[in-house]
């Protein structure tokens, strides 16, 4: 029986929405069989564009593409020093086309060679921001009335500059203008009204105690608003001091949030069992984990409760199928991270594991444009709040290459890296 092997693989970088985003193509030496998968460090992508072309294609070229955990696990440790975001990024994208090319030949969804489906469909959450609580209200009711459950909930904090889910660019900074925090003494802030550029994130101001208050606030008025027959979820983003963030768990709990997100940075995981020891707000952390030992002990002495990895970050389909596994047996769900950078790629990867994970708890969704839709078809459907599978062998996505091509990177502020928050002495503040 011949065996098929890798006979090339290609890169796209296409940028259909201001998101860039990397896709690999493998063609094997069968005519016509092909595989596409997600590599979007969508910071650092031609970094993960050149780990592809210069490194892992001259390696895996020839390579049996049955053999997806060889692949992984020599591909893995082919640089010596393994993990970090380029390099796994780059692998999970040879990763998820390799379990595409595997269901093809198979004649079925991925989630079927993964033991089959847990249900029928996969809950997703939507994001409503705003400028105050009326704002965000507002967003609430409209994905109510989309059919939508689960909705996170961010708004900008009176007075300062950098929010979390609140995308302005930055003018006119001065130590006169109205805050309610300390006195802002910095001038590092840059003036970013002027520049044509896209920025992938601002720049700004942010201060703990007053982002806690505006947070606290939201919160009270959408459970005296819209009620309780919703679910809302909270992301702090890692932005606020430990200490400060095992009180806001705390003050938090009575508003029953589906989750509490990234309330730490990953050096501070030890803080978590402060917080579990403390208060029982459920506990959603992992985006920034690239290492996918990282997620071990957090998994093991119950100190999350959603699994919120960034797919693409650890390597791909390949690990996200153990982690979950692992997660199964302690409780933990999973709840992949799901923004526009994860691509439509990286979401139908998401979905073949949400619908096989029996231990899946939820999914973020970032809904597309038309353009994007186009640019891949088969992007998984989103209705009543669910997303759902059409059916098709592999992941079930393809990528229009003609499309792609049309929307080249664009230039950007900063090269593409997040403009740098911080507090109102200057010093910086994590993302």
């Amino acid at each position: 029986m011949t065996q098929i092997k890798i006979r090339d693989i290609k890169i796209f970088l296409t940028e259909p929405d201001n998101i860039r985003l990397v896709t690999v193509k493998i063609e094997t030496s069968e005519p016509g069989l092909y595989g596409i998968g997600d590599a979007t460090f969508t910071q650092r992508p031609t970094a993960v564009a050149t780990a592809i072309e210069d490194y892992l294609k001259p390696f895996l070229i020839g390579k049996i593409v049955n053999d997806i955990e060889d692949i992984w696990q020599t591909s893995y440790v082919s640089s010596y020093w393994r993990n970090g975001p380029v390099l796994n990024n780059a692998l999970s994208g040879i990763d998820q086309a390799l379990w595409d090319i595997k269901g093809k030949m198979a004649n079925m969804p991925v989630y079927d060679l993964l033991g089959g489906r847990a249900r029928e469909a996969a809950a997703v959450y939507v994001h409503a921001s705003g400028s105050n609580v009326n704002e965000v209200e507002d967003q609430v009711h409209a994905f109510i009335e989309k059919g939508f459950h689960y909705i996170r909930v961010q708004m900008a904090t009176e007075g300062l500059t950098s929010n979390y889910g609140s995308q302005k660019k930055i003018q006119n900074i001065t130590d006169t203008k109205a805050f309610t925090g300390p006195k802002w003494i910095t001038s590092w802030i840059p003036d970013e009204s002027d520049s044509d550029l896209i920025v992938a994130h601002p720049s700004g101001i942010f201060e703990p105690k007053p982002y806690i208050r505006s947070a606290i606030k939201l919160f009270e008025h959408l459970r005296n608003t819209v009620g309780w027959d919703f679910e809302m979820l909270h992301d702090v983003h890692e932005r606020i001091p430990p200490i400060l963030g095992v009180w806001f768990a705390k003050e938090v709990e009575k508003y029953q949030l589906f989750f509490l997100e990234d309330l730490f940075s990953p050096e501070d995981n030890e803080y978590f069992r402060m917080v579990r020891n403390q208060c029982s707000t459920p506990i959603a952390m992992g985006e920034l984990w690239n290492n996918p030992h990282e997620v071990i002990p957090m998994i093991k002495d119950r100190l999350i409760d959603f699994i919120r990895i960034h797919i693409s970050q650890i390597g791909g389909i390949t690990p996200a199928k153990k982690i979950s596994a692992m997660g199964e047996l302690f409780n933990v769900r999973t709840a992949w991270h799901g923004p526009g950078d994860t691509s439509p790629v990286g979401h139908a990867a998401n979905l073949n594991l949400d619908l096989n994970n029996y231990n899946f708890g939820i999914q973020e969704y970032a809904i597309p444009s038309d353009r994007t839709r186009e640019m891949f078809p088969g992007f998984p459907e989103v209705r009543d709040g669910y997303m759902w599978s059409n059916g098709k062998p592999g992941l079930g996505i393809d990528l229009n290459e003609k499309i792609a091509k049309k929307f080249p990177f664009k230039v950007r502020a900063y090269g593409g890296a997040w403009g740098p928050a911080r507090r109102g002495d200057g010093s910086m503040v994590k993302p």
